[in-house]
């Protein structure tokens, strides 16, 4: 009797973890490459998904350097022209949950839960991660991986850059 009481308990407690996991799940991983210039600054980096007519539907992040002086940072926002077209500069900056600071070179992995991020207010349908970089003395580059939301099954999406970033690889669970 203990034991089948047991049993009874505990599956009632896992209940609710098994429920909470059910929210789908982005996994964006964005490589920023390692460059041999005599010069070298972090890149900014703007991450967004856009809907086919290329409207901006939400924004996940933001790296740039917001902690220089008189907020001087945010001024080479722009230099990321499309997210600053699209959604950039309607923004009051910094971002709460969005904004953070540049990275190094290496691959950064972001992960983002549709109950508690922008990705909980997309309509189902087809649309874009956008990954949008761009470095002082340096380039730009603009990468997109389509994906469709919410994901009926596990999903993955890979783009190449070809200077300022490197693989940017999008996985998405339901």
């Amino acid at each position: 009797m203990r034991i089948a009481s047991s049993l009874a308990l505990l599956g009632l407690a896992t209940a609710p973890v098994t429920a909470a996991r059910a929210a789908p799940e982005m996994a964006v991983t964005v490589e920023v490459p390692q460059l041999s210039v005599a010069e070298y600054h972090r890149p900014y980096v703007a991450i967004w998904v856009e809907r086919p007519d290329q409207q901006a539907a939400a924004n996940l992040s933001v790296w740039y350097d917001a902690g220089m002086r008189n907020r001087e940072g945010e001024k080479w926002l722009k230099d990321m022209r499309q997210w600053w077209r699209r959604t950039g500069r309607t923004l009051q900056m910094p971002v709460d949950g969005v904004t953070g600071a540049t990275r190094a070179p290496g691959r950064h992995t972001l992960r983002f839960d549709a109950t508690r991020t922008a990705l909980s207010g997309l309509e189902p349908g087809q649309y874009n991660l956008v990954v949008e970089a761009a470095r002082e003395v340096g380039g730009r580059e603009l990468l997109r991986v389509p994906f469709q939301w919410p994901p009926t099954a596990p999903h993955s999406g890979v783009a190449q850059g070809e200077n300022e970033l490197g693989t940017i690889t999008v996985q998405i669970t339901p």
